[in-house]
């Protein structure tokens, strides 16, 4: 979540106590997915994390998103060949993948997708970041140049999902940093543009390389399994509070938030498909429940 960096996937390493500037969503507080150092708490009403139900703070939500990759470092040919990426592409377009849990977010105000598949195609830059630390800015600024080659140009109802590879981290800007990093407090986030390097109607996320012992789910997961676990994360949180100005409960949490990880990563959770793979997910705060569902 970016709340102009309140996190949203952050999954921090420790539970952030406030909000950042208003533009990221580093998943504990706004747009940032906490690490799993944080697993212990339940981030549910009434936990150790949350603060009752996810309110409605008027702000956009997106009513039929849809996900364009952009993968930093990979060549075209690693949309067939590199099982990292393959395994994420499918996520995204099949039937029996991320779209078949977002079924929560229509309380919401409506919020939701028919198919995350649109009509851009995917990128693919086979140059990673020029540097080791890649900074918000450069994300950025990076999304603004991949989604203006595009057929259609920048579009507001797609959230743009920059992947770098297991040689860089994120670097937010505040201080903290995801796998690889020199301080790790988060596995991905979620933000907007700043208006300056990308319109600020313009909605991304930063995917760091699930490279560290932080940021991976129960034993077994591959690594496009941890990676597809902060895909649904920060893609469903960039749908129901896209500009950090709609749902989230009284700590700050917005709904998938909620839910990080679990006590023992009770939260997380497999399933096998008839398209012959197997997805990694969590679990989403539903109001209507009360609770963290599937």
């Amino acid at each position: 979540m970016k709340r102009n960096l309140v996190l949203g996937f952050v999954l921090l390493l420790v539970a952030a106590t406030g909000f950042a500037q208003r533009s990221k969503d580093l998943n504990v507080i706004h747009g940032k997915f906490p690490t799993n150092a944080a697993k212990e708490p339940d981030f549910h009403a009434g936990g150790a994390g949350g603060a009752g139900q996810l309110i409605d703070h008027g702000g956009p939500i997106m009513t039929n998103a849809k996900v364009v990759y952009i993968f930093w470092g990979w060549p075209s040919s690693a949309a067939t060949a590199d099982a990292y990426v393959n395994n994420l592409i499918a996520f995204r377009d099949s039937q029996y993948g991320m779209i078949l849990h977002i079924g929560m977010l229509a309380q919401y105000r409506s919020t939701g997708s028919t198919g995350f598949k649109g009509t851009q195609a995917d990128v693919f830059d086979a140059n990673p970041p020029a540097q080791a630390r890649v900074t918000d800015t450069m994300v950025m600024q990076k999304v603004a140049a991949s989604c203006a080659a595009l057929s259609g140009g920048c579009r507001t109802d797609t959230v743009y999902e920059v992947f770098i590879p297991a040689t860089h981290y994120s670097d937010d800007g505040s201080g903290a940093t995801s796998c690889g990093g020199p301080n790790l407090a988060y596995c991905a986030y979620h933000g907007y543009g700043d208006g300056v390097n990308l319109a600020s109607n313009i909605k991304y996320s930063i995917e760091p390389y699930p490279s560290c012992s932080g940021c991976k789910g129960p034993a077994g997961w591959t690594d496009y399994h941890n990676q597809e676990h902060f895909v649904v994360h920060e893609t469903r949180e960039a749908m129901s509070d896209p500009q950090l100005n709609a749902w989230w409960d009284n700590a700050g949490y917005e709904a998938d938030d909620k839910c990080a990880w679990g006590r023992n990563g009770s939260f997380l959770f497999q399933e096998s498909k008839p398209d012959g793979r197997t997805y990694a997910y969590q679990m989403e705060y539903s109001n209507s429940s009360r609770k963290c569902v599937q």
